[in-house]
């Protein structure tokens, strides 16, 4: 049950974040959309804590395209890809992205409606990583189990009677 909790995040969440994505790149989608998201992004990128620390200007549209550059990739990874530790990191990457988010909208006091979006979706990723770490559990206590059960080598327990045993 929970592996298909897992699978459904993971699909969902990737979903999201490639369409995001996407509308951060490119007007494909909803020219009005990408508009205003460009106008967000002008007041973002003066705000980045990283940037004013380094005494660096980053600009907008390069602040937008590597966020929804970043979100594509991500979104793909949790979709797509199998591999257990590739999907952990992308989630850890997005969910980083949603703090900065949450920060940003904070530090340039948007209202709930803007923000909202970021906190759900942190939320969401933060479910993701606790079932996934749930059955990461899950499969070490059965292994553990399993490895308990089984019989080891050379052990004095054997499933060969005692009497063939003294004849070899």
């Amino acid at each position: 049950m929970a592996s298909i909790v897992l699978k459904s995040l993971s699909v969902f969440l990737g979903l999201f974040f490639i369409f995001v994505g996407i509308m951060k790149i490119t007007p494909y989608i909803s020219r009005e959309l990408h508009k205003d998201l460009r106008q967000e992004y002008v007041k973002y990128a003066k705000i980045i804590p990283l940037a004013r620390w380094l005494d660096v200007k980053i600009p907008s549209k390069w602040y937008r395209r590597i966020v929804g550059g970043l979100e594509i990739v991500c979104g793909i990874a949790l979709t797509f890809i199998p591999h257990r530790r590739t999907k952990q990191l992308a989630n850890w990457i997005l969910l980083s992205l949603m703090i900065a988010a949450i920060s940003l909208h904070w530090a340039v006091d948007d209202k709930l409606e803007r923000s909202a979006p970021a906190l759900v979706f942190f939320f969401m990723l933060t479910c993701r990583l606790v079932v996934e770490w749930q059955i990461q559990r899950q499969d070490k206590a059965e292994a553990a189990k399993a490895s308990a059960k089984a019989p080891s080598v050379g052990s004095t327990h054997s499933s060969i009677p005692a009497k063939l045993a003294k004849n070899d």
